[in-house]
């Protein structure tokens, strides 16, 4: 058993139960689980491996990403999207993403989590619904578990193609017993349940305009005859998601997921921008989470997300960055800040929504989303997931005198350290398990491809 020492931290945020900020402190780390946090004074004065923050450092627990689509990586900024409303841009993306293979699922996924984890993430849940080619779900896993990210991978799908009234070009669905049969195969090759687990499954059908109801119920089903498998999924994004959901099954998107038993506490649907009022206390009631995308929101012009009144009502809720084709970034601390500006402007209230409940929704929010008590917060027991931000840069400059909530109002770019189940992923801002412009390489040239075509 190994032990690693933080101490001399300025400012340590730990997030606990009565959401202690210290002073002079230090975390004490066994393996891969914290086993002391107090002052420097206190705790031991020297372990295995020591890492002095010499006072000018900001220590929080890493960020957790309720949702994304790392593939997207690969098609940022297309032309033909950039100005498009949801549905217009995935009928612009398709044909692109119908050329994606496994080698593009393991080049995205290395670069998604290295930009995650070099901006602050430490957990992230990713959604691949797309499987041409060659793809499974099998090479994401791979290139995420080198780079080192805390990982929740949704073995996504889509099943209801144009030719049955769906959104998706009919080359780009599989068939359901296909769709079922491997998403049981990848539970039962990778899904972890175990506290601290660094790779857990999710089952996740796309979207009600791409996926048939029996497959919802099926899906359900499967995943809840495994322990600490969820289910996850898109709901009322935008205006369109809701007509389509009326026109199509006569329900509301709130009252689309209940009848398919898609509420519950092992249960989040990403975005939820037009869930009316009768939907937020279902959702209150059972424990069902949701994960906020507000840049994506504000790049497609969906709407704004009631999260004020989603946190009020009991809703559990997580930030996502969603795909950065839709974003086009991928950085949290961004996502803390459209946060919290959002709820400001939706309910005109400078008071809505403050630094440090931003900073709680990326944290705590998303892990109780996840369904994770071992992640988003800094306390013995925990899991080694922190991140530390040194002071001395000039977008934190003039904001000594609240540091903590400089980091949602002011703006960082990258973390200077970041720990993930004990392990220094960065050092000093530089990402220490993988050759970062190898993967740059390998994604540009990907990318370069997916968009040329086969015939180019």
């Amino acid at each position: 058993m190994t032990t690693l020492l933080l101490k001399n931290i300025h400012t340590l945020v730990t997030m606990n139960g009565v959401r202690e900020e210290l002073r002079d402190a230090a975390v004490l780390i066994r393996d891969h689980v914290i086993e002391r946090v107090g002052k420097t004074v206190d705790l031991p004065a020297s372990a295995d491996q020591v890492l002095d923050l010499k006072s000018r450092h900001l220590v929080l627990p890493g960020l957790v990403n309720t949702h994304h689509h790392f593939y997207q990586t690969l098609t940022r900024a297309i032309p033909a999207a950039q100005n498009a409303d949801l549905f217009t841009w995935l009928k612009q993306l398709y044909p692109i993403w119908s050329r994606l293979t496994s080698a593009g699922v393991y080049a995205s996924a290395q670069l998604c989590a290295a930009e995650l984890i070099l901006s602050g993430c430490t957990t992230a849940s990713d959604h691949l619904y797309i499987f041409p080619n060659d793809v499974t779900l099998d090479e994401e896993l791979r290139a995420v578990q080198e780079v080192g990210l805390r990982f929740h991978a949704s073995r996504g799908s889509m099943s209801v193609g144009e030719s049955l009234g769906g959104l998706p070009p009919d080359a780009l669905v599989e068939n359901e017993a296909d769709i079922l049969r491997d998403s049981q195969r990848v539970i039962e090759t990778f899904h972890d349940n175990s506290r601290h687990a660094m790779t857990r499954i999710t089952l996740a059908p796309c979207s009600p305009f791409s996926v048939s109801r029996d497959l919802m119920r099926v899906s359900a089903d499967l995943a809840r005859s495994y322990p600490g498998v969820r289910l996850h999924t898109h709901l009322a994004e935008n205006r369109a998601d809701v007509d389509y959901s009326l026109a199509k099954f006569g329900l509301t998107p709130g009252d689309y997921a209940e009848s398919l038993g898609w509420l519950g506490r092992d249960v989040w649907h990403a975005h939820c921008v037009w869930l009316n009022d009768l939907s937020i206390e279902k959702f209150a009631s059972t424990g069902t989470g949701a994960a906020h995308c507000p840049c994506s929101n504000m790049r497609l012009a969906s709407g704004i997300a009631p999260v004020s009144k989603l946190r009020k009502a009991g809703v559990p809720v997580g930030l996502g960055t969603d795909g950065a084709a839709s974003n086009d970034a991928t950085n949290l601390f961004h996502e803390a800040r459209q946060a919290l500006l959002l709820a400001r402007v939706l309910a005109l209230d400078a008071a809505a929504m403050t630094a440090r409940e931003a900073l709680e929704i990326a944290t705590l929010g998303g892990a109780q989303v996840l369904g994770r008590d071992d992640i988003g917060c800094i306390a013995p027991g925990m899991s080694a997931d922190l991140i530390a931000i040194n002071l001395d840069r000039p977008a934190l400059a003039g904001a000594e005198h609240d540091p903590v909530a400089a980091l949602v109002l002011c703006q960082i770019v990258a973390v200077d350290y970041s720990f993930i189940h004990g392990r220094r992923v960065v050092d000093r801002g530089v990402l220490t398990t993988v050759q970062l412009p190898q993967v740059l390489h390998q994604a540009r040239r990907l990318a370069a491809e997916m968009m040329r075509g086969p015939d180019r």
